[in-house]
């Protein structure tokens, strides 16, 4: 546990220097199409043919980790915390040029919202509530799968959220088939979203009382487990209010106020960015200690 402890925060670190691998194409992107054609072959409005797809992929990540022998290696490929980073700040960039077409066009990157009618504060409000839920997804989690189990960990974390991501859908193709992929990816990211709001408290050691207080108080409310904890910390660190309506594939859904602050605004999506990279850094730091000493 020590070793893969330090490896983990290796790999946290490498993701942090080089960003994505200048590999083409990309595992991930190499595991959508590979999914893509188990479904074609398993999908049927079942449950059971949902948990299939869900073993195989899961299988799938978790075989890779273990082929590659390196926890470090498996924790980088994994992680995604700089490109979360770059993705959200080019949106702040063309919102703060005044550019909210383009901005329109960059959201998809970072969320599944529809963006065709948002105004500048609700593309701002997107985007920091995609930093702050993919701070779990594409940071804390998989590192921590990886300390825990390895390599195999790692990826087989990475291939269930990419499966989520995928299929875990509530509409008429994926309410039965993808079940078992969004409870997995729920199941997957518990610890992990507890302990980004942990994180989130002692990087802003100022707003630590009301990070807390928020979570206790608005996370429960929203209508995923884990989501609403990392947004509710982030909320509070960075003085806002998160949570509205949001559209996604024609389908509305409102979601509870996170946080007592002011809107977002295209300046706070910075602010958001730098805050996930403090988050990476002291689980990075963490670990290390871990590996160390314990």
């Amino acid at each position: 546990m020590r070793s893969r402890s330090l490896a983990a925060a290796a790999g946290i670190v490498a993701d942090a220097v080089v960003g994505e691998p200048p590999i083409s194409p990309h595992p991930v992107s190499a595991f959508g199409r590979l999914m893509r054609s188990v479904e074609r072959h398993l999908h049927r409005d079942d449950r059971l043919a949902g948990v299939a797809h869900a073993a195989v992929g899961v299988g799938v990540g978790a075989a890779a980790g273990a082929l590659l022998r390196s926890t470090a290696a498996a924790t980088y490929l994994a992680v995604a915390g700089r490109a979360l980073g770059n993705a959200a700040t080019e949106v702040a960039t063309a919102l703060s040029g005044g550019d909210l077409d383009a901005a329109r066009c960059l959201l998809p990157a970072l969320v599944g919202r529809d963006p065709s009618a948002l105004d500048e504060k609700d593309i701002a409000r997107a985007a920091v509530e995609s930093v702050a839920e993919n701070t779990v997804d594409a940071v804390v989690a998989p590192a921590l799968w990886g300390a825990a189990l390895g390599g195999p960990g790692a990826l087989g974390y990475r291939a269930a959220n990419t499966l989520d991501a995928m299929v875990g859908h509530r509409n008429d193709r994926y309410l039965r088939y993808g079940w078992a992929s969004a409870r997995l990816d729920d199941g997957a990211n518990f610890a992990a979203a507890r302990l980004t709001a942990a994180l989130v408290a002692a990087v802003r050691p100022p707003a630590a009382r009301a990070v807390w207080s928020t979570v206790r108080r608005d996370a429960p409310a929203h209508p995923s487990p884990n989501s609403g904890v990392a947004e509710a910390a982030f909320a509070a660190a960075l003085g806002l209010r998160l949570g509205g309506e949001n559209t996604y594939r024609g389908r509305v859904e409102l979601r509870p106020p996170l946080g007592t602050g002011r809107p977002p605004q295209a300046g706070d999506i910075g602010r958001a960015v730098d805050l996930s990279r403090h988050v990476a850094l002291a689980l990075a730091a963490a670990l290390t200690v871990h590996g160390l000493w314990s």
